[in-house]
Parts: structure tokens; sequence; C-alpha cells
């Protein structure tokens, strides 16, 4: 149920942002409690990243599932873009301040530092608190038809998904531009830094990509629970925009070969219209991959999805460790991933079986 599983993964939260806090002077004991609380909070992730779906069923009605999931999921994302800011805004940049080092800086930013960990452990014990005084698992009366069926076991249910080519085919389909897109935007600082671009401004763009993104998720959503059917056709839009986007990111990055302008304004737009198309398709997606293999409970397929999505993750950024001194293939793996996912789509046959339940069964 919800309530056990948000109450375990917040609890989580808690011990991993608390064991980052920890005043040790040793710095190896330190480093060890500040991995161990990065696992701790990693084990919590599959529930904040996958159980959207799950929550959107279980609490309302097929006209508002889908915006239903994209505030539940991409609420998610403006934490992410609240880092973007957090940190170039709280911690000072020790790029080129070997003066400032010397003169004391160093224990000025080790604090600061310091205070974003505090604070974050302040966040999420509340988070913690308020799950534990009120946060049931099911509403009184199922909401749908689909709510209140009965689902697949887990053992079927992996069967399920491995068996069903469409859902593999659109499982890939999220899982490699969304992976792509997520290492790339972690390193996004690197990436503009040899284009003169610093960290405050790739903090501001990562921002208002993540931003946009969610407003116009949450806008696709709601149109796609006013018109029910039309969840591949706005993918393709949005797959289509990203590939573009992309595209022209890439291109302007190498100006010494096509001579694109290559100025403030191109970049911003470039990278927030990729990361608007992105974002925004997260909760379109996971809404097509329960239509598509329901019965199959929503937390193990929007798991198994996320898992992909974090493979092809760590795959490029264990590349990028190799190859770090120069970006341009990172920049080009992102309209090769968007490309791939648009094909996909476009051969994918949709159908919408927990729809048709509604639907059908209730009249």
């Amino acid at each position: 149920g919800l309530r056990v599983t948000v109450l375990l993964t917040s609890s989580l939260m808690v011990l991993g942002a608390g064991l980052r806090c920890v005043p040790v002077s040793d710095l190896e004991i330190r480093k060890k409690l500040i991995h161990g609380g990065q696992l701790l909070n990693g084990l919590a992730g599959p529930t904040v990243m996958n159980a959207a779906p799950f929550l959107s069923t279980t609490w309302f009605s097929p006209d508002e599932r889908a915006t239903a999931t994209a505030i539940a999921s991409l609420l998610n994302y403006l934490g992410s873009a609240a880092a973007f800011l957090v940190g170039p805004l709280v911690v000072p940049p020790p790029n080129g301040t070997a003066q400032l080092l010397a003169l004391g800086s160093a224990q000025h930013i080790k604090d600061r530092i310091e205070a974003v960990l505090y604070a974050e452990f302040g966040m999420v014990s509340l988070i913690f608190s308020a799950a534990l005084a009120y946060f049931p698992s099911r509403p009184p009366f199922p909401p749908s038809v689909a709510a209140a069926s009965q689902r697949l076991s887990y053992r079927r249910s992996f069967c399920r998904l491995l068996s069903n080519f469409r859902f593999l085919m659109i499982a890939l389909a999220y899982a490699i531009p969304l992976g792509v897109f997520s290492g790339w935007s972690g390193v996004l600082d690197l990436i503009l830094t040899p284009i003169h671009v610093s960290q405050v401004d790739a903090g501001w763009i990562g921002f208002w990509s993540i931003v946009g993104g969610c407003v116009v998720g949450i806008a696709m959503a709601r149109f796609a629970d006013f018109i029910r059917g039309m969840l591949k056709f706005i993918l393709l839009l949005l797959l289509s925009g990203a590939t573009l986007a992309s595209t022209w990111f890439t291109l302007t990055c190498l100006t010494t070969v096509t001579h694109l302008p290559l100025t403030t304004a191109t970049l911003y737009t470039s990278c927030i219209l990729l990361g608007i198309f992105l974002n925004s398709s997260v909760p379109i997606f996971f809404e097509l991959f329960v239509e598509t293999v329901y019965p199959v409970p929503e937390g193990i397929s929007c798991g198994v999805v996320t898992f992909l999505s974090n493979v092809f993750m760590g795959v490029l950024l264990f590349f990028l460790t190799f190859y770090h001194t120069e970006f341009s293939w990172f920049n080009w793996c992102l309209p090769g991933s968007c490309l791939l996912s648009l094909l996909l789509i476009l051969c994918f046959r949709e159908s919408y079986d927990r729809l048709y339940l509604d639907v059908v069964v209730s009249v």
C-alpha cells in the first residue's frame, strides 16, 4: 500500500540526509557517511519516481488520472530545478579563486555546503512527519473500476512485461532519451564551460528547462484527460520538438564548423526547449505504459522503465569518465537518442486496456 511505502521511503531519506550532517572531523569517516547517506537516498528514489501512476489510479477518476500523474511525477522535477539554483546561489564557486581560498574562503565554502545539507535534512524530516501524521493507503471508496480490480502477481507481471514486445518498444523509447538527458543535464555546467558559460547561467538554464517542462507536462496531461486516446500523438509532438531542439543546441556548440550564432539567447532557448519537450513527456509515457500492460501493477511497469533509464544514464556517465576533455560526442548523443525514440513511437501500436475497462464495464 501507499502508506507503508511512503513512510519507508521518507524514513530512508531522513536517515540518508542525517548521515551527511554528522559532524565528524575525520575526513575518511565523513566520506563514508556521505556515501552511505547517498545510498539510502538512492534506495528511496524508485518510490518517488514510480509511484505517481499508482497514486493517480488509486485516488482519481479516469478523467483526472493523467493530470494527477503529471502533477505527482513532475513535482519531483521541481526539486531538481531548485538544485540548479541552490548550488550556484548558496555555495560560491571555487573556480579561479585561488587568492580567495588563501584568505579563508575555503572555510566559507565548507560552511555554506553544510548549511545546504542541514536545510535538506530539515525538509525531509518535515515530509516524514507529515506522512506519519496522515497519509492513508487508499480512499474509502475506489474512484474507478480499474482502481478496484485485481492485479497480476509480481512473477506474472515480470513475465508479462518481458514477453510484451510493444512494452519493450516504448520502454526503450522512454529510457534512452530520458537517460541520456538526465546524464547530460547533470554535467551541464561542464558542457557549457568550454563555450564560456558560467555555472550560474548553466544553473538558470537547467532551472527554466525543468520549470517549463513541468508546466507544459501538466497542460499536456490535462489535454489527454479531456481528449482520451491521444497519448501517442502527444508523444510524437513532444519528441519531434526534442529532436529539433537538441539538434539546434548541438550545431550551435559547433560554431567553428556550422558558423551558427553562439549567443546566450540561443543557448537558453535551445536548452530550455529541449528540457520542456523531454520533461513534459514523462507523465504521458507513464500513462501509456500503464494502459499498454494493464493489469500489471503500475509500480512494476514504471519501475522497470525507470531502471532502464538509469542504466542508460549510468553507461553514458561511465564513458564520460574516459572521454571528458571534449564534449561534442556527448552533445550528439542527445539528438540521436531523441530521433531513435521518435522512430520507436512511430512504429508503436497503442492500446488503452485500462481505459476500456473503466468506460465499458462501468457503463
